[in-house]
């Protein structure tokens, strides 16, 4: 089972770095619409299409890869303080509530979206000859697809914590440092509360993935 929650994990990992390099592509194509526009008084007709095409192309694929390293926004402040099988509860609950139905609906929704564009060979209307639309359309049901792939694997690590009480390992080391880890580091007693400045968290979260990679070597 964990074989097939690593490959789960290393798609959605090549797909997410493979599409952030359109971030370099979009400061590049933004930069120069700028230079054009403000230095030379020659804007560009077509930054604006370039500029959402790629961005969404990025946000859109860089969804499961984001899910596989659990960097998604949440409550950390509270769930970083759960038992295991409490965070694991927790993490059910809101994948069958909101995850499923939600992605599931995105990935429907967009076959129609992308069939749709594809058969009326849809273009931009923003310009004269505006770049096809129907490319990017289709990422919308492959990246849901996507999504909704590391989403299983998310449900079967969380069955797992249930079970064990422990997460499972993931195919990558997540850069995050454990509560209880924090507590040790700073020889806080069982029931007395912890408190960190902002500054005070991230030295600890320093200190503490240093010290991981001290062992690892």
């Amino acid at each position: 089972m964990q074989r097939y929650l690593f490959l789960i994990d290393r798609i959605s990992e090549w797909s997410g770095k493979a599409f952030a390099w359109l971030i370099v592509v979009l400061t590049v194509a933004v930069s120069y619409d700028v230079m054009a526009r403000y230095l030379f008084r020659a804007p560009t007709d077509w930054a604006y299409d370039a500029a959402y095409i790629l961005y969404g192309s990025l946000f859109l694929m860089a969804g499961a890869y984001t899910l596989s390293r659990n960097g998604h926004v949440r409550g950390d402040v509270l769930y970083g303080f759960f038992p295991p099988r409490v965070q694991a509860g927790l993490d059910l609950a809101l994948y069958f509530l909101f995850f499923i139905p939600g992605i599931a609906a995105l990935a429907y929704a967009g076959i129609d979206f992308a069939r749709i564009s594809w058969s009326l060979n849809e273009h931009s209307s923003t310009m004269s000859g505006g770049p096809p639309l129907y490319h990017f359309k289709t990422l919308i049901p492959i990246a849901g697809a996507l999504v909704l792939l590391q989403g299983i694997a998310e449900i079967v690590r969380a069955v797992q914590c249930l079970k064990t009480g422990e997460w499972p390992k993931r195919a990558h080391d997540v850069e995050e440092v454990d509560v209880e880890e924090l507590k040790k580091m700073v020889k806080v007693e069982e029931g007395e509360e912890l408190r960190f400045t902002e500054s005070e968290l991230a030295d600890l979260r320093k200190q503490a993935l240093e010290g991981e990679k001290g062992e690892k070597k």
